[in-house]
């Protein structure tokens, strides 16, 4: 992973293969481009003409917008990058941590098959030398673990063309102060979780099933200190985990639920992170159609975003107790797979008519969710790419948030805004529970087919225990991104909601959360 480093140093005398400047939109339509505080000592090494000089080249100040020309004279780096951060912010305003966040991103793409680049943003404080170390991070991931690794790799003025960013020396931030140092820390620790993340939800189906998935978590829970407890297919039997058996009984693979404890001797408050781990999903016996299995192995970027704030919050060491459960099951057809028309006895007790088989995310959510109410933590939050419907609501890059408490509901909207990760409040209209009536059980899987997102959420309400708070992030959009990058978000796995849930376990530690 890509090493970051605290730099005093000047700019103009720091040995690298680039100096990074933020640059941006100036305000009204005569504004031009406007060169970011942090750039100073460059704009005067180009007598002050940087901007004209980007101009010239084309460089409007975009958001994510690259630029790269020869440095000056004098300059022991060769090249200077101008990252667009976009409109200047107003006065006694100063650039958003997500604006700074996704200006090294792209900054580190940018740079991939470079060994060092110093980072002369405009960070004013920890918080946004933080949010530069993170972006850099996320932006210089890569997943190249089935590529070919020989001589036959492609080479790049004798370097490895397709390595990520080596090295970020980040300007303005100081070896010595104590603010600055866990800020880096704390960027450095959720970084490699999320991209672990990434890593996981990238991975093929063929090398991630239940069972490897499980390894992996327990490996994690002894190099981190985190109790790990694996339930197979004979224990999920014995404890009458209808949902996941259900969903899982059709593969070769069998299922598992994982329970991952994370515990601090100081904390006074307890968060329960449920995930679904469908590592992939045929859609069953409810076959999908053509075009839409290829990128079915990312349906455990649920349970992969709860093993990594889990994680996360264990090298932190944040004052709350976190417990992160993996509903971890492969979703296939055979002759011994669950029908449409089957019923399930849940883990709760209630049974539910299986009617479409391809609505499997929610069953083996409601028995990780039952089982975590037992625990009776103060909130229990679940991640799930689980309808298409919210991405006909919210598009590709915007999760739904849905809760029994509008007040918890609306923190995890801020803290999500808070960390970058684009969300939207969404109901639980009371109306839409009758579609889920079912003749034959207590409840059926699907409901209208109109807010098909909401009735999904009204499901796994159902399945939460009394009087315990708990939301619900459907993750389907933003999960997996197939077009080109941007910012630093990458092609393929994203990690979506680890921020999230990492900076919820903060404030809960911190005592900000009721």
């Amino acid at each position: 992973m890509t090493a970051l480093t605290l730099s005093t140093a000047a700019a103009t005398g720091l040995r690298a293969d680039a100096i990074v400047v933020g640059v941006a939109k100036g305000a009204g339509s005569k504004g031009g481009l406007v060169v970011a505080p942090g750039a100073e000592a460059v704009d005067k090494a180009y007598d002050g003409k940087l901007a004209s000089v980007l101009e010239t080249l084309g460089a409007s100040g975009g958001e994510g917008e690259v630029t790269k020309l020869p440095a000056p004279s004098g300059f022991k780096a060769p090249v200077v990058v101008a990252i667009g951060l976009g409109e200047v912010p107003e006065k006694d305003e100063t650039y958003g941590t997500d604006a700074l966040r996704r200006a090294a991103g792209a900054a580190s793409r940018a740079l991939t098959g470079s060994k060092k680049a110093a980072f002369a943003l405009p960070v004013e404080d920890a918080e946004g030398l933080g949010a530069v170390a993170e972006g850099a991070l996320l932006g210089a991931y890569s997943f190249d673990a089935y590529k070919d690794q020989g001589d036959a790799k492609p080479k790049k003025n004798g370097k490895d063309a397709k390595a990520p960013l080596a090295e970020v020396a980040l300007l303005g931030g100081k070896p010595r102060d104590k603010a600055h140092k866990a800020a880096i820390e704390r960027a450095t620790a959720v970084a490699e979780e999320l991209n672990r993340a990434r890593d996981l939800v990238n991975t093929p189906p063929n090398d991630l099933n239940p069972e490897a998935f499980a390894a992996v978590a327990q490996a994690a829970g002894k190099e981190h200190g985190i109790k790990v407890q694996v339930l197979d297919e004979k224990a999920l039997a014995k404890g009458g985990f209808g949902g996941i058996l259900g969903v899982g009984v059709g593969s070769d693979a069998p299922p598992r639920l994982v329970k991952l404890s994370y515990t601090s001797s100081k904390a006074k408050k307890h968060l329960a992170f449920v995930g679904k781990g469908i590592t992939y999903d045929s859609g069953g016996i409810s076959l999908k159609p053509a075009g839409h299995n290829e990128t079915m192995k990312c349906d455990m970027a649920g349970a992969a975003a709860v093993f990594a704030a889990v994680v996360s919050a264990a090298r932190l060491g944040l004052e709350v107790n976190v417990t992160g459960w993996l509903a971890l099951a492969e979703n296939m057809p055979s002759g011994s797979a669950t029908r449409p028309g089957d019923v399930l006895r849940m883990y709760s007790g209630k049974t539910v008519e299986v009617l479409n088989t391809d609505a499997e995310g929610r069953l083996v959510l409601a028995d990780a969710i039952a089982r975590a109410s037992e625990d009776q933590p103060d909130a229990i939050v679940d991640v799930a790419t689980l309808t298409g419907a919210m991405m006909m609501a919210l598009g590709n890059r915007t999760f739904g948030i849905m809760s029994n408490d509008d007040a918890f509901r609306t923190s995890v909207h801020e803290i999500a805004e808070e960390v970058g990760e684009p969300s939207w409040p969404m109901p639980l209209p009371a109306d839409l529970r009758k579609g889920m009536d079912s003749p034959t059980a207590d409840i059926a899987n699907m409901g209208e087919r109109m807010g098909g997102g909401l009735v999904a959420g009204l499901f796994l309400k159902e399945f939460v225990g009394e009087g315990i708070t708990w939301a619900h992030l459907d993750i389907a959009g933003p999960a997996f991104h197939e077009g080109a990058p941007f910012g630093y978000t990458p092609k393929g796995g994203t990690g979506s909601a680890v921020r999230t849930l990492v900076r919820l376990a903060e404030h809960t530690a911190a005592g900000d959360l009721g």
